[in-house]
């Protein structure tokens, strides 16, 4: 995962380094030049052709409307918390989920959008990406793969990394709200909207003298479908975002009411 951290920050980072906003496909409307020369109007439409008046009236060129393909954007790294029935605090029944605040977090990103812009302020658009949470776990614990109902065995091991986590690929709704440019070419964003999420698979990372490292695959009784709402704010490229998943994190009743939010930092707004 740190590699794959690692890959997303350097790629944007190149890819801020040869374009500003490199990380967003690109859909502001082009801008019209008008330049007159004698009795002539020469019409640039986005720095394309130029398109030739006779007389002293000008012609705008079409906004463009659609937006979207493929992109790599909106890329949030962050921390996440569970709320279990509105308590941070966990209950006894999930007490052995407790886990390490500065260790737990999320990362994702968008790699395809497509959407309608209405104006040069407001835009609407469909994304497609993946997402993680990565839940370290204080205890030396293993959550146990293909059983009836999420439970964990107690090890007489001591763990230096003890993580179980989640993949899924989501599907958000965005309403987009900017400013008009500044001066130094950015803009203010707002962006909110729900989004659906379908399960990829649970993981359980270990690593101890013992053992050295091990990886479990398993659905660990996750959600399979997931779904929530997202509320980003940020100018340029640089963000930060919040997320809360209405429905429960797990499918098992005794983890009813156990949720899951995060919240961090946003690179690539658009």
């Amino acid at each position: 995962m740190k590699r794959l951290i690692f890959t997303a920050l350097l790629v944007s980072g190149l890819a801020g380094a040869i374009t500003p906003g490199a990380f967003a496909q690109q859909d502001t409307v082009a801008k019209d030049t008008v330049i007159k020369k004698k009795n002539k109007y020469m019409v640039r439409i986005g720095g394309g052709t130029l398109v030739t008046k006779m007389d002293d009236s000008t012609k705008k060129a079409p906004k463009s409307k659609f937006v979207g393909g493929i992109t790599f954007t909106r890329v949030d790294l962050g921390f996440s918390r569970l709320i279990d029935n509105g308590d941070f605090n966990l209950s006894p029944t999930n007490d052995f989920l407790d886990y390490k605040g500065g260790k737990t977090s999320t990362f994702s990103f968008d790699v395809l959008q497509f959407g309608y812009r209405f104006s040069s302020n407001f835009k609407i658009y469909v994304a497609g990406g993946f997402d993680w949470t990565l839940i370290r776990l204080r205890d030396n614990i293993t959550i146990q793969k293909n059983q009836p109902t999420l439970t964990y065995t107690n090890d007489n091991v001591a763990y230096s990394k003890n993580r179980f986590s989640s993949s899924y690929v989501h599907i958000p709704l965005n309403f987009e709200f900017r400013t008009a440019e500044s001066k130094k070419g950015k803009r203010f964003y707002f962006v909110l909207g729900p989004e659906v999420s379908f399960l990829l698979n649970g993981k359980v990372k270990q690593i101890s003298d013992e053992f050295g490292k091990v990886k479990q695959y398993d659905n660990y009784h996750f959600q399979s479908v997931r779904y929530g709402g997202t509320v980003r704010f940020g100018y340029g490229g640089l963000g930060l975002f919040t997320k809360y998943y209405f429905n429960d994190m797990f499918a098992t009743p005794a983890q009813a009411g156990l949720k899951n939010m995060s919240f961090g930092v946003t690179f690539g707004l658009n």
